[in-house]
């Protein structure tokens, strides 16, 4: 199958500090993948770089033929204003912005796909709620609902599981099957090895730089886990800025 993302020799971080180092591999049309690793692997790096809000410090992150509305981004909810005074319905609704304009208005039909997404994810009723109402899994549930409305080809989940009941999960997962099933291009970063098992065919195990890449059974050993346990604790976040020496001498 064709590659839908391309990784070549990829460094992301920042201040020219390497959080991700020389990453190069692909990601096939309609691929399911979930990307672990240890705390401060670089998961979240490596997201923001695919959807476009932090550039490489070296290399190239390939895109094909996608544009940014091409892509879907569900970040942490620690990420997300919770404060910030707007309603479950108008916070879905923003899904819609990349295809309408933030100033372009809601007509009937999509004002059904926002009724129609919260539906999908068990929020009928919550419209009117302000976010900072919500609980954990209801907020991952909106999280959804808004990626539901922007109907992209590439699907990028940042821990999306993390600190939900198991209900929320299945509901969710549920969710995640169906994008599969359409052909949409999904990646999560995860914690939860059983999840991982039971249901992504292929896993990207990330300790700041590649430890292994392919079918999940075949990535998540105890020696390659244990070998990206000990990548991250060897990593010196002092160490000097990563130089991209290729580019110096062309």
């Amino acid at each position: 199958m064709s590659a839908q993302l391309t990784f070549r020799d990829v460094t992301l971080g920042y201040d020219r500090h390497p959080a991700v180092h020389h990453l190069s591999g692909e990601v096939v049309l309609g691929a399911l993948v979930a990307v672990v690793g240890p705390n401060g692997a670089g998961k979240s790096t490596l997201f923001r770089g695919i959807v476009g809000i932090l550039k490489p410090l070296a290399g190239v992150i390939g895109l094909g033929d996608l544009n940014a509305r091409d892509i879907a981004y569900l970040p942490q909810t620690a990420d997300i204003d919770r404060s910030f005074p707007i309603s479950v319905y108008d916070f879905v609704g923003t899904g819609l912005w990349r295809r309408r304009g933030i100033f372009g208005g809601l007509g009937k039909s999509e004002q059904v796909k926002i009724t129609e997404a919260l539906a999908a994810v068990g929020l009928s009723g919550f419209e009117n709620r302000p976010i900072g109402t919500l609980s954990g899994g209801q907020m991952q549930r909106m999280l959804f609902a808004r990626v539901l409305l922007q109907d992209a080809r590439v699907i990028v989940l940042d821990e999306p599981f993390n600190a939900i009941d198991a209900k929320t999960t299945a509901d969710l997962i549920a969710l995640v099957r169906r994008w599969h099933d359409e052909k949409r291009t999904v990646l999560a970063a995860l914690h939860d090895m059983d999840l991982v098992r039971l249901n992504f065919p292929e896993t990207l195990l990330l300790a700041r730089s590649k430890v292994a890449w392919g079918k999940t059974a075949d990535v998540l050993t105890q020696e390659n886990l244990l070998a990206a346990r000990h990548m991250c604790e060897a990593f010196d976040d002092s160490a000097a800025p990563c130089i991209d020496t290729r580019s110096q001498a062309a």
